[in-house]
């Protein structure tokens, strides 16, 4: 699930002590990086404040 969602190979899996299902519920319950990016260049070009790229 992490190369779906663009992060990288570990990201999550490989933390030391996490099961397999507290794995897919912290991947479940995240963010895409890419899509939370784009979210907040419409956001902050909304309120003038964009500098962001």
């Amino acid at each position: 699930m992490e190369w779906m969602m663009g992060l990288g190979l570990g990201w999550v899996t490989g933390v030391p002590g996490l099961t397999r299902a507290a794995q897919l519920q912290a991947l479940g319950n995240g963010v895409v990086p890419a899509q939370a990016a784009d979210a907040l260049r419409l956001l902050l070009g909304r309120t003038g404040a964009g500098g962001v790229r």
